[in-house]
């Protein structure tokens, strides 16, 4: 079911979806003097629309349901890897109504901190930016060395050190 939900959602959004139903829409209008516009001509188009319509109400809510869900697990794991981030914020869809707004009112007065500042520059500078790549890069080599350092090296299993 999750392929089918997938497949049909993607095909939905394309441009030959949009196409073809502009082509079913046109090949129902040159239709309508055929059958002189009757009531099962109306009927037909009306009906379904309809189901097309009902089935594609719940197909787009699974799709933004799986699409929500990814984006929230993206930004846990964002708050869980940074430092300083408040891990009360993993899954805060949780929360209740007044909890979200406390933390709504809190991340406001920040902002209001920082509007105090006379120019984006001061709170997003080159310099900080450049200090920011500086220790990344930093950590990278760190890394690399270790990693330099342990290749050849059969694995050891900790033990006990003696004292030297």
């Amino acid at each position: 079911m999750e392929y089918f939900s997938q497949t049909v959602t993607e095909w939905t959004g394309s441009t030959p979806a949009i196409v073809l139903a502009f082509g079913v829409i046109l090949a129902w209008l040159v239709t309508g003097p055929v059958f002189h516009f009757s009531d099962t001509w109306q009927l037909v188009i009306n009906t379904s629309t309809t189901v097309v319509t009902f089935l594609m109400v719940f197909l787009i809510q699974r799709a933004q349901n799986k699409g929500g869900k990814a984006v929230a697990l993206k930004l846990n794991e964002l708050i869980a890897a940074i430092e300083g981030a408040s891990n009360r914020l993993i899954d805060v869809e949780a929360l209740s109504e007044e909890d979200l707004e406390v933390l709504h009112q809190h991340y406001r007065t920040l902002v209001a901190m920082a509007a105090r500042d006379s120019s984006l520059t001061r709170s997003h500078s080159v310099e900080e930016a450049e200090l920011r790549h500086n220790a990344k890069a930093q950590r990278r080599a760190g890394v690399a060395r270790r990693h330099r350092r342990g290749r050849g090296r059969r694995h050891r299993v900790p033990g006990p050190r003696s004292p030297e």
